[in-house]
């Protein structure tokens, strides 16, 4: 299974795909151009898209959400085990990534531009340029995982919008979806704008109003980051392997191995810095951590080990 870049998009050249879409035949009245059908058996955020859709479906809708591209094939049990996974973590989002599904075996032509060699393989588009994720299986925890770094990622390039639902769900389905919560619009535009220190003034406000609130914690850490991370000058890993009691650039360190999906690696980094400190200078450090433990997911394995490994440190 290959491992994700997080670091940046634009890993796969998808210009040739940048072509007028044509139609769908038998698309509805007053459809957009290419827009793609829903896709059978999934939820609210799911699209089947064609080499005609390529371009309003995925590239076209990746300037406002992050899309996320699965190339399957029918034929493939790997595939199978996966789409429901994927879809699944779509409803659970509600609106804040795409998912869209190509068939190889119906669109070897786009299979081929993007390079596919074996399904599943599993891509995002932000803003037109590809971040890798992962090809072959993977359980849900793992997926859900990849699923956070890109919105991670996202924020970074200032893509916090939601799409709308472009599918039908079924009953129970639907009423299981949340609505998207109108306080996190202020946060979300002024990511959007490139404006951090207005998304972090927002995130805060509303965590002064609901200190509990889980999404605001992971918003705020998520731009608290990306903060961080715009101007790390390069000699700083050079820094923190020569000084290993340098707080500073030990935390900015595994900021950028954070943002660059080395989680573990960030952790571990932090984790023997704050056994390597004592007083006010631990207790900055294990704050920093606990920071990027909200980036991360409470409920990731690798937060659950870290939070062990930080108990072991600590006492």
């Amino acid at each position: 299974m290959s491992q994700p870049n997080f670091s940046r998009p634009g890993a796969i050249d998808l210009s040739s795909l940048r072509k007028p879409a044509a139609p769908r035949p038998g698309a509805a009245p007053g459809a957009a151009p290419g827009a793609g059908a829903p896709a059978a058996g999934g939820g609210s955020y799911v699209l089947n898209v064609s080499e005609p859709t390529f371009q309003a479906d995925v590239i076209e809708r990746s300037v406002q959400v992050p899309v996320i591209v699965e190339f399957h094939s029918p034929r493939s049990e790997a595939s199978l085990a996966l789409s429901p996974i994927l879809v699944r973590l779509s409803t659970e989002y509600a609106g804040k990534f795409l998912l869209t599904r190509i068939d190889i075996d119906a669109n070897p032509q786009l299979a081929q531009a993007v390079g596919v060699q074996t399904v599943p393989l599993v891509i995002a588009v932000l803003r037109g340029q590809v971040v890798p994720l992962f090809q072959g299986p993977v359980g849900e925890p793992e997926a859900r995982q990849y699923v956070e770094q890109l919105l991670t990622v996202a924020v970074a390039n200032g893509i916090t919008g939601r799409t709308d639902p472009v599918g039908p769900a079924g009953a129970e389905e639907e009423a299981a979806e949340p609505e998207p919560d109108p306080r996190y619009e202020a946060a979300d535009n002024a990511v959007a704008a490139g404006d951090l220190d207005g998304a972090i003034a927002a995130y805060e406000l509303l965590l002064k109003e609901t200190p509990n609130d889980a999404e605001a914690k992971a918003g705020l850490a998520r731009v608290q980051l990306v903060q961080r991370t715009r101007d790390v000058p390069a000699e700083v890993r050079t820094r923190a392997a020569e000084n290993p009691a340098d707080i500073e650039a030990q935390q900015l360190v595994a900021d950028v191995d954070l943002m660059g999906g080395h989680v573990e690696d960030a952790f571990a980094r932090l984790i023997k810095t704050i056994q390597l400190t004592a007083g006010d200078e631990r207790d900055e450090v294990r704050k920093h951590l606990l920071e990027l433990f909200e980036v991360v997911g409470a409920d990731d394995e690798r937060v659950i080990k870290a939070r062990r490994r930080l108990m072991a440190a600590l006492f």
